[in-house]
């Protein structure tokens, strides 16, 4: 019998959670409720900034209601997150190999099918400019799982939303931004619907100062602004003029992130690629969303946790 290789262990991986994924999104709780904030728990600054060692659900809970985000300082440790950097450019090389008719079996590109009954994955080529989804590389993909369950994020989103979360393959991506013009304000509830969420942001490369980071509204924001007006970039995207209108009183900040902070925010947050042509360094992150299954997006492609 021959061996099974690691590569397929992963591919076998990832499908099983495609599956378990269409389980839970189909069989969803029929009332769940996040959990109850600990406003006493918030440090000041905005948005409020702890280390990951004091991370709870009603502590997260608590800074997205005040701040819209919560910073959180050494969420995976800066030597693997700077060797996830490295994996990362890899998978966007094997890609770019690919896509030239290199053939490749390390698991690092592979496009990912969903089963019958979902819809193709189109909206890859809306990334691929500056991300590679985490399900087209399996070797990624089962290491950032192991990352994530190690530090704890699968029974934080869990306690966080009520009820078992649920990745979706198209809004888990690698990333690599090189410097430039900032990017579009926006807000990922403009064009998901109404949903349930977290959004998990961790930063591998250090950024916000040399290389491109975020720029958020540190307050909360509880509705979708207005989009589409003059000046914005897209149809779902928010003008400056509202961003900064929405702002207030100087709570638009670009934090300074190392290699394994992280920002979790969700669909409300107000926030965009924060980055200037006299940068000089490129930015690698990877990017997680969690849902609760009773608000998983339509048109979307599950994937357990």
């Amino acid at each position: 019998m021959a061996k099974v290789t690691e590569v397929e262990v992963q591919r076998r991986a990832l499908r099983a959670r495609h599956r378990r994924g269409a389980e839970l999104i189909t069989q969803p709780d029929p009332a769940p409720s996040y959990c109850e904030p600990q406003f006493d728990q918030l440090p000041g600054g905005h948005p409020a900034e702890v280390t990951a060692d004091r991370l709870t659900p009603g502590l997260v809970r608590a800074a997205i209601l005040r701040d819209g985000s919560l910073l959180v300082r050494r969420l995976l440790e800066p030597g693997e997150a700077e060797a996830l950097a490295g994996q990362v450019e890899r998978a966007f090389e094997a890609r770019d190999a690919q896509r030239v008719g290199a053939s490749a079996d390390d698991g690092l590109y592979e496009e990912f099918e969903p089963d019958p009954g979902f819809s193709p994955l189109s909206k890859r080529l809306f990334v691929e400019s500056v991300g590679v989804w985490t399900a087209d590389s399996p070797a990624l993909a089962a290491r950032l799982s192991d990352d994530l369950t190690e530090a704890g994020m699968s029974e934080l989103t869990a306690s966080y939303l009520g009820e078992e979360p649920v990745l979706a393959v198209d809004k888990c991506t690698l990333r690599r931004c090189k410097p430039g013009p900032p990017g579009p304000w926006h807000q990922d509830g403009a064009f998901m619907g109404d949903v349930r969420t977290l959004d998990l942001w961790i930063a591998l490369t250090p950024c916000g100062e040399d290389a491109p980071g975020l720029d958020v509204v540190a307050r909360r924001i509880d509705h979708i602004l207005t989009t589409g007006t003059e000046g914005a970039k897209f149809a779902w995207s928010v003008s400056p003029d509202v961003a900064e209108d929405a702002a207030d009183e100087g709570t638009i900040v670009r934090p300074r992130f190392e290699p394994g902070d992280a920002m979790l925010f969700d669909d409300l947050c107000v926030h965009r690629p924060g980055s200037n042509p006299t940068m000089r360094n490129i930015r690698y992150a990877v990017e997680t969303w969690f849902f609760g299954p009773a608000g998983f997006p339509d048109g979307y492609t599950p994937l357990a946790v």
